[in-house]
C-alpha cells in the first residue's frame, strides 16, 4: 500500500495580518478542505531587511499594505502568542501546524511552540546559522525547500543536515521560485532527480507548487512525491503578492481528493486477473 500523500495549505501571510481570517482558514482547511496540515509564516523584518530595504517603497504599491516595505511586512506579521493561539486552533480541528522561519529570532521563536515540523524557505535555505541552530534545539522534522538553489548547494545542505546526524529527519521539497510559475517551469522531473539523489539519505521529498490549478501536482506524485505544499486562500482576487499563485477552497479541496484518489491507483495488480474482472472475464470473455 503506497504512503498517503500529506498535503500542506499554506496560509503564509494570506491572513491578511488578521486573525479571524487567519481562523477562518484554518477551519476552511479542515473541515471542507481536509487538508493535514496548514502552514504559516515567521518574519521579523527589522533582523530580515537593511535599513534601506526596510524603508523602500513596496515593489508593487498596489499590494502593498504600509507606506515602506517594512510596514508591509510589519502588517502581515503575527506574534508568537498569536501563532500559539493558532496552534492550538489547528490541534482542536485535527490540522498539523508549522511554520516557515525566515530568521534567528523567528526560528528560536517557533522552537518554543514545538510544532511537528519547521520550514526553510528557499530564500534562506543557505542560511547556516539557521541550519546548525534547528539541527541542535529542535527535534521535530524540518522541511527545506530547494528553489533557486544550484545542485552543489544542494549537496552542500544534505551534508550539513547528515553531519548533525538529521538527515533522517530533513524532507526536501522540489520548487521553483516564482508567482505564479509558468507550467514550462515547473520542472516535474527534479522531483526524479532529487530521489536519486537524496532519496536514501533524507526522510522524504516533497513538491512545493506555485503554479495554476492541480494538475501539476499529481504529475509530482506520480514521480514520486510524498509531501505536497501549496498556497491558499479564501479568495484569489486579495490584495497581495502571493493570492495570485494559491488556491481557493474548493481547489484545496480537489487536490487533496484527487491526491488520495490517485495514490491509490499507483500500484501493480496483485493478481492477474482482480476479482472486479473475474465476472466480467467469465461473461465477456470468448
Amino acid at each position: 500500500m503506497n504512503t498517503p500523500p500529506f498535503l500542506i495549505a499554506e496560509i503564509g501571510c494570506n491572513h491578511k495580518g488578521d486573525m479571524a481570517i487567519a481562523k477562518e482558514l484554518i477551519t476552511t482547511a479542515a473541515l471542507f478542505c481536509k487538508v493535514d496540515a496548514v502552514k504559516f509564516q515567521k518574519r521579523h523584518s527589522k533582523e530580515l531587511l537593511s535599513e534601506e530595504q526596510y524603508n523602500s517603497p513596496h515593489p508593487n504599491p498596489a499590494n502593498s499594505y504600509g507606506n515602506t516595505y517594512g510596514e508591509h511586512r510589519e502588517a502581515l506579521e503575527l506574534s508568537l502568542d498569536q501563532n500559539r493561539e493558532l496552534k492550538e486552533w489547528c490541534e482542536e480541528l485535527g490540522l498539523v501546524y508549522a511554520t516557515s522561519v525566515w530568521d534567528m529570532t523567528s526560528a528560536r521563536e517557533i522552537v518554543s511552540l514545538e510544532p511537528k515540523f519547521i520550514k526553510i524557505p528557499s530564500a534562506t535555505n543557505l542560511n547556516s546559522e539557521i541550519l546548525d541552530y534547528l539541527c541542535r534545539n529542535y527535534n521535530g522534522e524540518i522541511h527545506l525547500s530547494v528553489g533557486m538553489t544550484t545542485q552543489a548547494e544542494e549537496l552542500a545542505i544534505v551534508e550539513r543536515f547528515e553531519k548533525h546526524g538529521r538527515n533522517k529527519d530533513l524532507v526536501l521539497y522540489s520548487c521553483t521560485s516564482g508567482y505564479p510559475v509558468a507550467f514550462e517551469d515547473i520542472c516535474l522531473r527534479e522531483i526524479t532527480r532529487l530521489r536519486e539523489s537524496y532519496g536514501n539519505r533524507v526522510k522524504k521529498i516533497g513538491f512545493s507548487g506555485h503554479h495554476l490549478g492541480i494538475a501539476a501536482d499529481i504529475g509530482a506524485l506520480a514521480l514520486g512525491a510524498e509531501v505536497f505544499e501549496r498556497h491558499f486562500t479564501m479568495d484569489r482576487t486579495w490584495k497581495g503578492t502571493d493570492h495570485a499563485a494559491s488556491l481557493e477552497p474548493d481547489g484545496m479541496r480537489r487536490l487533496a481528493r484527487d491526491l488520495r484518489n490517485v495514490n491509490k491507483s499507483l500500484a501493480y495488480k496483485p493478481t492477474e486477473i482482480l476479482e472486479v474482472e473475474a465476472v466480467q472475464r467469465a461473461k465477456l470473455k470468448i
